[in-house]
């Protein structure tokens, strides 16, 4: 299972594409309110999740997923319920993935230490220890960071790609006539 959390603010672009990058791949996906079961992104378009808060469960968990925005980012950081997503996600080496300004969470918390990343331009102070890239999407270890808005559907078939295979990403990409 992967969960994509939503908190008021998210970067729209950032957390759909993810969504229904995942899907097309047929990966379990769910996105989670944080707060409320309606969130409303950064430009106002009102998303019901799939799940609230209450009900995300570590059980089958593969990968979170922290799409960026403003407050977006500054929203998901305050979460209890998603710092411990988070931490049990490093604790069990699973997937932990970040878009936009959200790398600054993970930043923030020590897990980017020696690994290269990537984030929002003028958020890169916040990625303590990091070896800073300006690659669009970044994969070390099992941290993958992307850029921006504009790297969100490379961002969402890295994703497909180190959940499912390279093959299952290019057949996804094929599908949407990017090439």
């Amino acid at each position: 299972m992967v969960y994509v959390f939503l908190a008021n603010g998210f970067e729209e672009i950032e957390a759909l594409t993810v969504v229904d990058t995942l899907r097309r791949a047929s990966i379990d996906v769910l996105t989670v309110g944080i707060g409320e079961l309606t969130v409303s992104g950064a430009h106002n378009i009102e998303i019901q999740a799939d799940i609230p808060e209450s009900e995300a469960s570590f059980l089958d968990l593969d990968m979170i997923v922290l799409p960026g925005g403003m407050p977006g980012t500054l929203n998901l950081e305050k979460s209890a319920t998603v710092n411990s997503f988070i931490d049990y996600a490093a604790e069990h080496d699973l997937w932990i993935a970040a878009i936009c300004a959200a790398p600054s969470i993970l930043g923030k918390k020590g897990l980017l230490k020696g690994l290269s990343a990537t984030c929002y331009p003028g958020c890169e102070s916040f990625l303590y220890g990091a070896k800073l890239t300006n690659m669009p999407v970044v994969k070390d270890k099992k941290i993958i960071t992307a850029k921006s808005m504009g790297t969100a559907l490379d961002f969402s078939l890295e994703l497909v790609s180190v959940l499912k295979g390279r093959s299952v990403a290019s057949d996804v990409e094929e599908s949407l006539c990017r090439k």
